[in-house]
Parts: C-alpha cells; structure tokens; sequence
C-alpha cells in the first residue's frame, strides 16, 4: 500500500468515526439547529443544583422556524435534541431548567410579544411526540409554567416546586443578566421578563422503548428581545442522558484538518507524478 492510499484510508476513517458512519448507520449524536451551548453560573443564572455547568438554548442567534412547536408558530428561535437513549417502563426521567426571557407586554392589552420554550419526550425513530414535558410562556404577571396557549403539559410531570412564578433580573427594570440573551441581557421590553430559576422537573416514562429529548425556544410577533432556556441534571434512572454538542471551534479545527491532509495527499501525487 502506498503512502498516499494510506493517508486517504486515515482521513476516511478519520471522517467516519467523527460522524458517526459505524457500520454504514449513522450515530445518534445530540443536535443542535440555532444557537445552543454550555455555561457555568453567568449573570442572574446560577449554578445548577447538580454539578456546574449547564447547557442553554437561546433566540439570540437562532434561526428562522427553529424550537417551534407545530401547533403554535413564532418567528425565530433554536433547538437542541438529545443523542438516543432507551428506558424502561417505570423509570423516572429526570433535569432541570431555568426559563430567561427579556420580553414581555407591549403595553395594557396588548400583549403580543409572547416568547415560549418546551421540551418534550419523542420517539427516537419517528419523531413523534410521546409526552410534552414541560413549556412556558412570557407573561405580564402571575404563573408562567404551563405557557398560556401551548399544549397541556403531561399529568405524569411532577415540577419542583410546583408553581412558577417569574422572577425579575437584575438588569433595567427587572431584565434578566444573561449573556445568551446577547444585547438583551439586562434588557426588558415590559411587563414579564425575568426568570423562573432552577425548577426540577420528574416524569414516569409510560412504555419501553428508545426516546430523545427536543428542546426548544421560539421568539413571538418579533426578532428582538430575546429568550431561552438553561438545562441540566439529564437522566434516565440513574443514567446520565448525552447533552455533548461539538463546539463551532471544535468543528473548524476538525476541517482544518483535513484540509491539511487533503493537502499532503495532493503533495505526495504531486511528487509521485514528477518522479514517474
């Protein structure tokens, strides 16, 4: 074997194990469409109540149609989906979250600019929905979980604690500091920014079988004054559920890569061809 068909095979091999091609069946790698990553206490968030990172989704950044529930639309927003994992009937699905917006009313009775996140169970295979688990819904006052005009969240979820109010940041008038909010950390259009802190969320999985979790955050009526959603404490029983999502430098550094071996590869043709 010559020395340019063994730095193919290993960029190959190389690109395969790093997408997933085992087998000729792809991984089932989290996801994520929009802007997703990973923080530890930043602003009005904390720390959550298990270890000291978390992950977050956010409308600043998101892109059209993203984090949407079907029924309900929005404009902007971004998803995250957990990579496959299968549970039994009877084990309880566990994580926390913590609800950030800088939205709220746009003046009495005209609240039109009602920003929402959720997170439902679906079928790993088909996609379909198996529970909603959890949603909420920007708000001038009272409780924000369950969101106002989303779907009903699943009678199996027990929250903790129950009810969840909206907290006010600490930013200009009760805008929540949080740097995922990008230029609307510390911002609040009106009435209903804030954040719920940490809230645990428990759910009894119904059937056996292979699921993923879809999180999502969706602007309303606008682009502007963003929202997301803080998550942590994924399990399955007592098995952590996959939340890794590579990060973009992660991503170039891996095609810098192989644009490199792909450029060694042409030089040693190159070579081969003159001296032929």
């Amino acid at each position: 074997m010559s020395f340019s068909t063994i730095k193919f095979a290993t960029c190959a091999a190389l690109a395969a194990a790093l997408l997933g091609d085992v087998g000729g069946q792809p991984a089932s790698a989290a996801t994520c469409m929009g802007k997703c990553g990973v923080l530890g206490a930043d602003g009005d968030v904390v720390a959550p109540p298990v270890g000291s990172t978390y992950g977050y989704i956010s409308t600043f950044g998101g892109v059209d149609g993203a984090g949407q529930l079907s029924s309900v639309g929005g404009t902007d927003g971004s998803a995250f989906t957990t990579s496959m994992f299968t549970a039994t009937a009877g084990q309880n699905l566990q994580y926390q979250f913590n609800f950030v917006t800088s939205d709220g009313q746009n003046g009495p009775g005209t609240f039109i600019y009602e920003d929402y996140a959720s997170v439902q169970l679906v079928d790993a295979a088909s996609g379909s929905l198996v529970a909603m688990l959890f949603n909420a819904r920007t708000e001038p006052a009272g409780l924000i979980v369950p969101g106002t005009g989303l779907p009903p969240i699943d009678p199996g979820v027990t929250l903790t604690p129950s009810t969840v109010p909206i907290t006010l940041g600490s930013g200009a008038n009760g805008g929540p500091l949080w740097s995922p909010l990008g230029a609307y950390s510390g911002e609040c259009w009106g009435p209903g920014c804030g954040y719920t802190g940490w809230v645990q969320s428990d759910y009894t999985v119904a059937a056996s079988g292979n699921y993923k979790l879809v999180f999502g955050v969706s602007n309303w009526g606008d682009n502007i004054y963003d929202t997301g959603l803080a998550y942590a404490g994924l399990r399955i029983g007592d098995v952590p559920i996959d939340d890794d999502v590579p990060e973009p430098a992660i991503w170039a550094m891996m095609l810098i890569g192989f644009g490199a071996l792909g450029a060694n590869l042409r030089k040693h043709r190159r070579i081969a061809v003159l001296a032929a």
